[in-house]
């Protein structure tokens, strides 16, 4: 295998604490493989190699040396000089949108990166130390997405928040294709119940996106996302399968969300916890 990568995004949430891991392994141009982690609170970020690593997609178990991570929840042992974890979490069940996120493109040949969303929100009970600070999470809330291919779009805006049982998330990209370059949307907002799907398969388009705010329009429903204030973290992002481009994700960010089906507010709200990436330079 050459030029290929695959990663989860596990987001933790606590009503005093946050914390986002992504195991990942990747192949870069000469086919050397490796393995990592990278680990996000809202003041730093880590990155940590490994070059054992165990991946089995359908039984979704990701092993990274004495770090296990499953539907189930994770069990994390580490001990470097810049990185300590030790503790567990447990996993209520998950909950996927109904359908793959990504519909018919699911089967297009050549996507540079596909997306996949695990679960739009579930329970997380249990305690990790983190480089000596203790996190607990009792009856915290979830999320879990990851991505496959050979590298991130070159300019993407992906957002993501949950808030009680609902939450958004909403990612915009540039996409290469067949030698055209498309902006392609992937929407869910899920309230009271009832999942909103917003995509370039279901007719979605960008009316309006910055690296701070981005808007997406489908028929009646409008959905608008704008960055009010970002403190972000580097992370290394895959290029050519290799970990070799630096991106900036915001863990807790505060960003404001609205829906709007014509000229009816489905949903409007700022939240201070809100993890978001703008890379739309």
């Amino acid at each position: 295998m050459r030029r290929y990568f695959e990663g989860w995004y596990l987001k933790h949430q606590s009503e005093t604490e946050s914390l986002a891991l992504i195991p990942s392994y990747h192949y870069d141009r000469t086919g050397a493989a490796a393995g990592s982690l990278q680990v996000i609170t809202p003041e730093w970020s880590r990155q940590v190699s490994f070059s054992h690593f165990r991946f089995r997609r359908e039984a979704m178990q990701f092993t990274l040396g004495e770090n296990q991570f499953s539907a189930r929840g994770c069990t994390l042992r580490l001990d470097t000089p810049k990185l300590s974890l030790d503790g567990s979490l447990g996993y209520g069940p998950l909950a996927p949108p109904p359908r793959d996120v990504m519909g018919p493109f699911r089967f297009v040949p050549g996507l540079q990166c596909r997306h996949s969303v695990f679960s739009l929100g579930h329970s997380v009970t249990g305690a990790v130390t983190v480089n000596g600070k203790r996190m607990e999470f009792d009856r915290a809330a979830g999320y879990m997405e990851g991505d496959r291919g050979r590298s991130f779009p070159r300019r993407y805006l992906w957002t993501q928040c949950s808030w009680e049982r609902d939450g958004v998330m909403l990612s915009v990209a540039e996409v290469p294709l067949w030698g055209l370059t498309i902006t392609g949307c992937i929407g869910l907002v899920w309230l009271e119940g009832q999942l909103y799907r917003l995509a370039t398969y279901r007719g979605a388009r960008g009316v309006q996106v910055e690296e701070h705010c981005a808007e997406v329009r489908q028929g009646r429903l409008r959905l608008k996302v704008t960055a009010l204030d970002r403190q972000s973290q580097p992370l290394l992002a895959p290029h050519q399968g290799g970990m070799a481009r630096t991106i900036h994700e915001s863990l807790t960010g505060t960003v404001r969300y609205q829906l709007y089906a014509g000229h009816r507010v489905l949903l409007n709200r700022t939240s201070s916890r809100a993890s978001f990436e703008g890379m739309w330079l």
